[in-house]
């Protein structure tokens, strides 16, 4: 349905949990200034997200709800009086959608998910099973009117992150090198390739390539890369403990990243980054590299691809039999384009 332009002085974009998830969603803002270009515009995320919308000049503020510290009640409260006009819930959980029916805003905007559909007044139809997960957030703004002219995703980096990575790659001696980024992180357990074949392939690639292998992790995953590390017959460099935009700086001037489905995947796509993305119970028609340049790997003779399994009962077959040779072949078509 069209809205009422003149009706919209406040809109909050409401976007939770992951950060892929959160940056595939700023696909929104660029299109929602255009349409309402004096309008307040608030993006309401959680706290392990937040530098994903940081900085984005589009958005005035950001609202943040902290689910450790911070009761729900004071969230609906907060919600409440900023007196929005529009509310978007790119999200769609039973906290997202309560939190749009509590705002009182005008126009609320959500998908039909069983219940949570009632706390809307403009009603989504899912796609989520058919579109990439980028498209499903631009589907609300079709809902109400507001045309698509811009499907870029943004990360906004700032002047720290920027000296941080200039700084790290000096005194690495990387500013003339060929570096390869590799992440062997990921949400689900059944999402990563094996670390040992993570080692074998930066080993080919050090070898034909003569590249500097960078390797990244985040909360939780330093014991990967030093397992990795300590695998590896060639030398690599681990980055020190960074924020989001840190890690994306330093991702900006490696030349292709190596990456399972994760947030960096995402991140790395938002700055320009070529990648080589390993896929098995995800499917990159739906959560792939979004707009950039990249080869997607998988194991092709599985026929359980795409399960969406986060425990498998198969032994996690699509990453424990997936070959560093097969990704090794990908990178090297990747190299040619």
């Amino acid at each position: 349905m069209n809205i009422d332009h003149s009706k919209i002085n406040k809109i909050l974009v409401i976007k939770l949990r992951a950060i892929g998830d959160v940056l595939l969603s700023t696909i929104v803002l660029k299109n929602l200034r255009s349409a309402f270009p004096n309008a307040h515009i608030d993006f309401l995320t959680e706290k392990p997200s937040r530098e994903v919308v940081e900085g984005n000049p589009i958005l005035d503020s950001i609202i943040v709800f902290d689910n450790k510290h911070q009761h729900g009640l004071s969230l609906l409260a907060k919600v409440r009086w900023q007196h929005y006009d529009l509310v978007i819930d790119l999200f769609g959980n039973p906290r997202s959608a309560i939190v749009t029916w509590f705002s009182g805003a005008r126009y609320r905007v959500g998908y039909r998910l069983k219940w949570r559909q009632y706390c809307y007044n403009i009603v989504v139809e899912p796609r989520g099973g058919e579109v990439h997960n980028a498209e499903f957030n631009l589907d609300a703004l079709h809902a109400i009117g507001v045309s698509v002219h811009d499907r870029s995703i943004a990360f906004f980096l700032d002047s720290e992150a920027e000296q941080f990575a200039e700084r790290f790659f000096s005194e690495a001696g990387l500013q003339d090198k060929f570096v390869i980024a590799l992440n062997p992180g990921g949400g689900w357990y059944t999402k990563r390739w094996r670390l040992s074949q993570f080692a074998e392939l930066a080993d080919m690639i050090t070898r034909e390539y003569n590249a500097v292998i960078l390797l990244i992790w985040g909360p939780g995953e330093e014991a990967d890369v030093q397992l990795i590390q300590s695998l590896m017959r060639s030398k690599s460099i681990i980055i020190p403990r960074t924020n989001l935009k840190q890690l994306a700086a330093l991702l900006k001037r490696s030349s292709i990243l190596v990456t399972n489905d994760s947030g960096p995947m995402h991140i790395a796509a938002s700055i320009g980054t070529p990648i080589i993305a390993i896929f098995g119970p995800t499917n990159p028609e739906l959560q792939g590299p979004y707009n950039v340049e990249c080869e997607i790997v998988q194991h092709q003779q599985l026929v359980c691809l795409g399960c969406n399994f986060t425990e498998c009962p198969i032994g996690n077959l699509c990453m424990e039999e997936l070959s560093a040779v097969e990704v090794f072949r990908w990178f090297k078509v990747l190299m040619t384009r």
